[in-house]
């Protein structure tokens, strides 16, 4: 009778574990702290920040630094609504179920399918990228059989269990984060050493000579948000990676708290060291400044290490782009039950190991199109203006999650006792007047221009169809 007891007790036990380790829809809460905050970390480096540093600073110089520390404010403030929702309700692992909650089913379809649809336009740029970068050892590669093979990997990696990902995503931020703080360290070294350089001495003075807030121009000033911006795209990723992790609400705030530290270390350490160790107005705009400074600092195989540290990162950003649109397209079917595509590829079922896999194989498989797509002439073309306007349409979904958290704070499921975002009232509508004002900066500069359009039709009619779907 005792024994029967002692094994009731256990198992009691050991159910109230398993609820632990998993979400409300069965996901396996698989990845470690140190996994989300190094993923949270890397999550705000970009690659537009080792390959677009000399582009963005030829625009507008010292004040660069200015546009990047106020966007990140901005990206940060909205990381504090979409925190303060998850933190309530942590076994929601996207925050589109927000805007479906809050702003109603209409808003939820537009922005489920829009965040998807944009989440694979950036996967198909991002497996380009990688084909392109590899080119730059093996050039006789074939690029469509190179993205299939890294697809393949990183779909593997999604597939086997959460923690495969975690680990992966560690070691790729690693590289990224060793990277700059190289870079931050060889600009302290060169300043106190007075380094000549083919432009002169690296200094401080670099910075601060003859300096101006317009050097070229407001419009100049003003193009750099939007591509600053884009430096900063995907940031949320931390927010979903959070439900799977053992204790959300420890986890959560920690990563969200810490994002200003990041910033301010990577971006504007990393712009710092660089115009300091070399006058911003002589930095090549076609070239990674980072290969010039290493080379400076005598790498000769500079320009290799940083085409590796790109790959690493275009590869991690495909990683956490497999790992949200599996995600995404697994709500997604959660919520339409009664689709015939998704009854008929059980898109809402999870594998033993608690993971969307048929999303993320389906997934994987819309973003393999991109392969066969760059072989094609002319459609190619089509294929980057479609990739410009999922751009368009990402601050469209981040501008309506602002909208659902005003609108969670007067729901009566409001936490009062949460992880409350700070003069909600102020700062929540200041951030979406920021991501309106990015959105307008698209129609500045000619390579935006058309994505721009095509992010605004995609906006009106897919958002009027959605609301009009579900009205009736």
């Amino acid at each position: 009778m005792l024994n029967r007891i002692g094994v009731k007790k256990m198992s009691q036990k050991q159910h109230h574990k398993d609820d632990e380790n998993q979400t409300e829809n069965g996901m396996v809460r698989g990845l470690q702290n140190r996994h989300v905050q190094l993923i949270a970390i890397a999550g705000t480096i970009g690659t537009g920040l080792f390959l677009g540093a000399g582009r963005s600073l030829s625009l507008t110089g010292p004040s660069i630094i200015l546009v990047y520390i106020l966007t990140g404010i901005f990206m940060y403030l909205m990381m504090r609504a979409i925190g303060e929702m998850l933190y309530m309700d942590p076994d929601q692992h996207t925050f589109i179920n927000f805007i479906t909650k809050y702003l109603g089913k209409g808003w939820g379809f537009f922005s489920g399918w829009s965040y998807w649809v944009s989440l694979i336009f950036l996967g198909m740029a991002e497996i380009t990228a990688v084909s392109t970068y590899v080119q730059y050892w093996f050039p006789s590669w074939p690029a469509w059989q190179i993205q299939i093979v890294f697809l393949i990997i990183l779909s593997s990696v999604n597939l086997i269990a959460v923690k495969i990902f975690g680990e992966v995503e560690f070691w790729f931020g690693m590289i990224k984060i060793v990277t700059i703080l190289a870079l931050i360290a060889t600009g302290i070294f060169m300043v106190a050493t007075n380094f000549e350089t083919p432009a002169g001495h690296a200094s401080l003075t670099n910075i601060t000579q003859g300096f101006q807030m317009f050097p070229k121009g407001w419009v100049s000033f003003v193009m750099t948000f939007q591509m600053v911006f884009f430096a900063y795209q995907a940031i949320e990723f931390v927010g979903i990676t959070t439900s799977e992790t053992a204790n959300p609400r420890k986890v959560l705030p920690k990563a969200i708290k810490e994002i200003p530290i990041r910033i301010v270390i990577f971006y504007v350490g990393a712009l710092i060291a660089l115009m300091a160790i070399f006058p911003w107005q002589k930095l090549p705009v076609n070239e990674s400044p980072f290969v010039t400074v290493f080379q400076m600092a005598g790498i000769k195989w500079a320009a290799a290490f940083i085409n590796f540290v790109v790959l690493t990162a275009a590869a991690s950003s495909l990683n956490s782009t497999l790992y949200s649109t599996g995600r995404h397209l697994f709500q997604i079917a959660k919520e339409t039950p009664n689709s015939k595509v998704m009854k008929a590829l059980k898109l809402d079922t999870l594998s033993r190991n608690g993971i969307p896999s048929r999303a993320i194989i389906v997934s994987a498989i819309v973003v393999c199109v991109s392969a066969f797509i760059n072989v094609l002439p002319g459609v190619s073309d089509a294929f980057a203006l479609i990739t410009a306007s999922s751009s368009g349409v990402y601050i469209a979904i981040y501008i309506l999650t602002m909208l659902a958290h005003l609108k969670y704070r007067k729901s009566q499921e409001f936490m009062a006792d949460g992880f409350l975002m700070p003069a909600y009232k102020i700062l929540n509508p200041l951030t979406i007047l920021f991501f309106i004002f990015v959105f307008v900066c698209l129609f500045l500069q000619k390579s935006t221009v058309v994505g721009a359009i095509g992010a605004t039709i995609w906006i009106v009619v897919f958002s009027i169809y959605s609301n009009w779907k579900h009205s009736k």
